[in-house]
This record gives C-alpha cells, structure tokens and sequence, in this order.
C-alpha cells in the first residue's frame, strides 16, 4: 500500500494527520518519523514530497523521496518564508540566473520538459507567481528574455555559482525595493486607519444629528399647536363682536 505525505524536510513530526494515515497500517510511526527525517535532512526548511511504500503483512515500508516543489525550492534560494500574496506590487527576493539553473536542473530529472532551457522557463513562471525578481528585473520580463535566447550561455554551461560580488549588487538591489514597498505599504495602512476613522466619526453624528432634529420637531408642534389654536379663535371673536 502507497501513503503519500509532504513533510518539512528533515523535520517531520508526530501529529493526528499523520497517525490517522499510518496507524491503521500498523507500522511503527516513531521509527517512520526517523526515518523519513533522515531521508530529507538534505531539504531541510522546504516542504518535501515523500511516499512510502507499505506492506502491510511484515509490517516493513520503503521512503521515496521526491524534489520539494519548485516555489519551495524557490523560497530555500531566498531564504523566504512565504510567498508573495500580491505579486504584482510586492516581490520577496532577487535571483540570479544561476539560481535559477539550479532549481531548474534539480527539478528537470522529474518534469515533463525535454531540456534544461524548458525547465528553466517553468521555474520563472514559479518567479512570477510568487513574486520573485530575477536579475533585478521582473520574472516575467526575464521569461520573455529566456525564450529569446539571451540566457543561453548561462544555461548550456549549466551554470549555478553565483559570484559574492554579483549577489552583493542583487541584494543592494532588492534592498531598494523591499524599502519602497514598506513606504508604500505604511502609506496604504495609514490611509487606511484614516478612513476608518472618519466612518467612525459620521457613524457616531449620524444618532446626534438625528436627536438634534426630533428636538426641533418636538419644538415645533406647540408652537403649531398655538398657531391652530390661534386661528380657532379668530372666528369666536369675530361671533362675540356680531352679538
């Protein structure tokens, strides 16, 4: 029997999830646990996929071990915890063309791409959904320039260092960014409270102004009630005079 699991590599623990797959089977999950963090130790602060293969009459499994995910590897390069929840006006890192050789190179053995240059181009699309910069430019710039060639070089030597003085300037780069985006977002946030404050504030006049004006309307009726009863009495006047 096949148990399919992701796990934090290197760093799988006892949870209801996991006794709910393995418990019925019979297996020992303490010993699966070290084992599987053994498998893994190499992924370790990615999510990775694993399988084990159980036979459940000795009670034996054997662990495979996939690549993590290609937006996992990702973060890994970056030293990310998340993704991007708005890729469009918030980027989480900057890579270097090398990186991305190399997630692509790891990945390639298992996607249904031909060649490294097409494993390449899926792992910038990854960069876009995620937001990821790559050269300090946006991924998908980068993947237009990836199909157009000018990325050759790189990828048909397999190139996957990146130079300290390159990832000095990338960084320097993308400190720039990350700065202007909390700008930004502490704007939003401000203009955000303000308004709030201010539906706060007509909320609370709305019950004043409306006290205020049964006030006057509570005024007004006497005052209507002595013009009517005004007017009534004209004519008994009026009577008395003819008498």
């Amino acid at each position: 029997m096949k148990v399919g699991l992701l796990v934090d590599g290197g760093a799988m623990a006892p949870g209801p999830a996991l006794a709910q797959k393995l418990g019925p089977l019979g297996i020992d999950i303490g010993k699966v646990i070290a084992d599987v963090n053994k498998a893994t130790m190499s992924f370790k602060g990615t999510k990775v996929p694993v399988e084990l293969d159980v036979d459940i009459s000795k009670k034996t499994y054997i662990i495979s071990v996939s690549t993590p995910p290609i937006p996992e590897l990702l973060k890994k390069e970056l030293g990310a915890e998340k993704g991007s929840g708005d890729h469009k006006n918030n980027q989480i890192g900057n890579l270097a063309i090398e990186q991305v050789i190399k997630v692509a190179k790891t990945k390639l053995p298992g996607m249904l791409e031909k060649n490294l240059k097409n494993a390449v181009k899926t792992v910038v699309g990854s960069c876009v959904s995620i937001g990821v910069l790559i050269e300090n430019k946006p991924a998908k710039q980068v993947a237009i320039e990836v199909q157009e060639g000018i990325y050759d070089k790189e990828i048909a030597g397999e190139k996957t260092e990146v130079s300290p003085e390159k990832r000095k300037a990338l960084d320097k780069y993308f400190s720039d960014i990350k700065s202007k985006q909390e700008a930004l977002k502490k704007k939003a946030e401000e203009e955000k409270a303000l308004a709030e404050q201010e539906k706060t504030k007509e909320a609370a006049a709305k019950p004043a102004e409306a006290e205020t004006k049964e006030a006057k309307d509570a005024g007004a009726k006497p005052a209507a009630g002595k013009e009517a009863a005004k007017t009534a009495a004209k004519p008994a006047a009026k009577k008395e005079a003819k008498k």
